[in-house]
């Protein structure tokens, strides 16, 4: 019997190349839109901890390893990337391109239209 954990939510120490990354990871909690790539179908989920080469969500269902998947990030837009693990209901994506992650942090704003002042009413 193996004595040693090999969860892919704690383990640094697995042999493949997904728990070998370099990127630093932010940890964060957004919703974000999913799908399986090709799919018009979208899921929420929520993203847990991201980097410029991934990130960690909650999923409702299994997905197999190696699934291509498209997620939106908020203020980056859809991305594309495949899943590397699953465990726990949570799964891993691998980005297939680079995302600066920062950009997911600014405020969203509202509107792109100037505010209209009110004109205020006189008390007398």
């Amino acid at each position: 019997m193996d004595q040693f954990s090999h969860d892919p939510l704690t383990d640094g120490t697995a042999g493949d190349a997904t728990a070998q990354r370099n990127d630093a990871r932010d940890s964060l909690l957004l919703v974000a839109r999913f799908r399986i790539e090709g799919s018009t179908e979208t899921t929420q989920v929520r993203v847990r901890n991201l980097s410029s080469g991934g990130l960690m969500a909650d999923v409702p269902k299994p997905i197999d390893i190696g699934t291509m998947v498209e997620i939106e990030v908020r203020g980056v837009g859809w991305v594309s990337g495949r899943i590397a693990w699953i465990a726990a209901g949570r799964a891993g994506v691998a980005f297939d391109h680079p995302i600066d992650p920062q950009a997911a942090r600014k405020p969203v704003v509202a509107s792109a239209r100037p505010i209209k002042d009110k004109p205020i009413k006189p008390l007398f």
